[in-house]
């Protein structure tokens, strides 16, 4: 692991980002601090480049993200108890299949959204996958007619 913590904070965003592909802003640009974390096929380029705009970064993992190692290291060196994965099916099965997602929150907006090839929620789980069984934890109406779902796995 290499690691390179800019600021300290008490509230981050947290990225992933396993190729070093996406592009930031200096880092006093944003409300909340950033970390990157990102494999071992990060180009010593894109450190630089995050360096340069004085973006915390923790690079672990030889082809992919370690999950697991990233928030044992976000725990030490930043003191992060809990976390939101806010992401798409690929992060989001990262997670799940590396048993550590405890709860899911699921926003549903009123509205049909019929196209082809979107993704879900999660993707990529083996087609021999057992069924997650989830327990209902709570549920919100809003006016709009939109809905929070909180489930506990």
């Amino acid at each position: 692991m290499i690691f390179l913590k800019k600021v300290d904070s008490n509230d981050y965003d947290v990225v992933i980002d396993t190729k070093g592909q996406l592009l930031w802003n200096n880092a006093s640009e944003y409300e909340k601090s950033l970390i990157i974390i990102t494999s071992q096929e990060v180009t010593k380029y894109y450190i630089n480049y995050l360096d340069g705009r004085n973006i915390s970064w923790i690079v672990l993992g030889e082809e992919k993200v370690d999950l697991t190692h990233a928030l044992e290291v976000l725990k030490e060196k930043n003191n992060v108890e809990r976390v939101a994965i806010v992401g798409g099916p690929t992060i989001n099965t990262g997670f799940l299949s590396s048993g550590l997602i405890d709860e899911i929150s699921l926003l549903i907006g009123p509205g049909i959204d019929a196209r082809q090839g979107m993704p879900t929620v999660f993707d990529n789980l083996p087609s021999n996958h057992e069924v997650i069984k989830l327990k209902l934890l709570d549920v919100r109406k809003y006016d709009n007619g939109a809905l929070w779902i909180r489930y506990k796995l």
